[in-house]
């Protein structure tokens, strides 16, 4: 039972750090990336569909995305989607295919960016903390019910803190390489 609290919690720490990977990769540097157009929906026959799922997203070069869609017809709304997202992006068109260059970096937008992923950081190790606080209370529930000792609880309590301490620290890690990536000129 005690491994299973463990494992839960362990499971739900992964998903957080998940969570905080995606919503890095999300915060775009100077350089181009094809996740950044990851949250782009496009209106596809009347429906809001992934940018991924109607074109293809490549690098072009270090500072260009390169969006190839599968139809001629929704170039328009490709481009509508990317300059109304909030990336801050303005695509280009020549023919079939969507240039987006990534704009340089100001040292203001650098730092607004850093903000944004300390926020993101710190929107993890809550997360994190919750999974700690949830199996500690189950803990405690089944300790009041006598399904096992002090000393169970105790041990199982420490192990849960370990696993929490690893996964902030993970956290941190996250944060100080986008950090680095994000203030690198």
């Amino acid at each position: 039972m005690l491994n299973e609290i463990k494992k839960e919690t362990e499971a739900k720490m992964k998903k957080s750090l998940e969570a905080l990977h995606t919503a890095f990769n999300k915060i775009r540097t100077g350089r181009a990336h094809p996740s950044i157009l990851d949250g782009v929906f496009v209106s596809y026959y009347g429906v809001d569909t992934p940018l991924k799922q109607v074109a293809n997203v490549n690098v072009e070069d270090a500072r260009t995305l390169a969006i190839v869609p599968w139809e001629k017809n929704i170039v328009p709304a490709i481009e509508k989607a990317i300059m109304t997202s909030d990336l801050g992006l303005n695509p280009s068109t020549t023919g079939e295919v969507i240039r987006v260059p990534m704009p340089m970096l100001t040292e203001e937008t650098r730092k607004m960016f850093v903000k944004q992923a300390k926020g993101e950081a710190e929107t993890g190790r809550v997360s994190v903390r919750n999974a700690r606080r949830d199996a500690n209370s189950t803990l405690k529930e089944l300790l009041k019910e006598k399904e096992i000792s002090e000393d169970e609880e105790r041990k199982a309590a420490d192990e849960i803190q370990k696993l929490t301490d690893k996964y902030i620290a993970e956290v941190e890690k996250m944060f100080q390489d986008k950090e680095a990536d994000l203030l690198e000129v």
